[in-house]
């Protein structure tokens, strides 16, 4: 099963990684614009969690993080193994992945996660910068979504990241790419 293997990038990459979240000052501390992004996905997602999230050699780490409160809410913390969750796959990809119904994939059936958090739904897509995969925006739930919801998931997924990846590239002093 997969949930069951480590993630390993290629010679280079995770230092590659790392320099750019530098330069783009994506230290993995908890930041409030990207919070907004993450609630406003969640919200028009219909799903209680979404994440903006970076990958560091040891942890993702959910710089942007959307998560219901209150006793039954499950906890969600800033951080998560990377062999948790199905954003390792979009950041080993580097392409958008939607999973309307998490138990019709057998592959991801299994990840820890579903019995953490109750997932069912997963929609995330890579942030890209100088060709190399810095993290995931996602967005994650607890009930199905029928198989038709699946295109319009991934239009507000692919929107979503563009807007942050403008963000963080503004803030940064660069400038997104010309569309």
């Amino acid at each position: 099963m997969t949930a069951d293997l480590p993630h390993t990038a290629p010679p280079g990459v995770e230092q590659r990684r790392a320099e750019i979240q530098r330069e783009l000052g994506l230290s993995g501390a908890a930041d409030p614009e990207l919070d907004a992004y993450a609630a406003r996905l969640a919200q028009e997602e219909g799903v209680p969690y979404a994440m903006v999230n970076i990958f560091s050699p040891g942890e993702q780490q959910f710089v942007g993080l959307h998560a219901p409160a209150g006793p039954d809410a499950p906890p969600l913390g800033r951080t998560m193994p990377l062999n948790h969750g199905f954003c390792r796959v979009v950041v080993e990809r580097g392409l958008p992945l939607v999973l309307p119904d998490v138990f019709a994939a057998p592959r991801f059936a299994g990840d820890p996660v579903v019995d953490l958090l109750g997932i069912r739904t997963y929609t995330g897509a890579p942030l890209i910068h100088d060709g190399v995969v810095l993290g995931t925006v996602c967005a994650v739930g607890p009930t199905e979504k029928p198989q038709a919801t699946g295109r319009s998931s991934l239009a507000l997924i692919k929107e979503i990241r563009d807007e942050v990846m403008a963000h963080i590239l503004q803030r940064s002093g660069r400038q997104p790419p010309s569309p």
